[in-house]
């Protein structure tokens, strides 16, 4: 099973709750802003604890309420790709590529810089890059911390057209080659229905 989740959250007079049982390579959950989305993203990455519930990836527990298991966010091995890329400023390319760079990644870091076509960018500061650029980077910083599975929070939303659509390819490639389970959030429905093995409406 790739996604086993079921949450029960409560932030101030909001309730948010997922079932999820899947074993879709990319599973999308699907809602306008502000319902919470990532929210869950948090939780499945540790950083917010939620009241109870159950959080499996790939068939291990992340979190069970019941059981008293909660790990650690850099013991779940989550490669968490946020909607504005979030590179570190006073680093160039090459340095916000091996933040974080341990265990064993799903491909070796110049199989990354191909695979994204950033080879070039490595001596760039990020202020210099295009949105479509930074994001590639941003995905690459997260392939390169030897992630389990993959989060996106809205990876899309602050691209124009022409970025959207070379990060839309890019995620297609991953979904293909790289079988690793992908937890992915977004309020545009075209963009679920193109990505998503499996899209859930929140």
């Amino acid at each position: 099973m790739s996604f086993d989740i079921d949450l029960d959250h409560r932030i101030g007079d909001r309730r948010i709750m997922l079932q999820c049982r899947s074993d879709a390579g990319l599973v999308a959950l699907y809602a306008p802003s502000g319902a919470g989305k990532t929210s869950i993203l948090n939780m499945v990455a540790g950083i917010i604890t939620p009241d109870q519930g159950r959080i499996a990836v790939a068939g291990e527990t992340l979190f069970d309420s019941e059981a008293g298991i909660d790990l650690p966010p850099e013991r779940r091995r989550a490669g968490y790709i946020f909607q504005d890329g979030r590179l570190f400023p006073h680093m160039r390319v090459r340095a916000n590529l091996l933040y974080g760079h341990h265990g064993e990644p799903p491909m070796p870091f110049e199989s990354v810089l191909g695979f994204l076509g950033i080879g070039h960018l490595l001596d760039r500061w990020p202020a210099t890059l295009s949105g479509g650029e930074a994001q590639r980077v941003a995905i690459g910083r997260a392939l390169l911390s030897g992630p389990n599975f993959l989060l996106m929070d809205e990876p899309l939303s602050s691209l124009d057209p022409s970025r959207r659509e070379d990060i839309l390819s890019v995620i297609e490639r991953m979904k293909h080659d790289l079988a690793m389970p992908i937890l992915y959030v977004s309020h545009d429905r075209a963009e679920v229905e193109r990505l998503a093995d499996r899209i859930i409406p929140l």
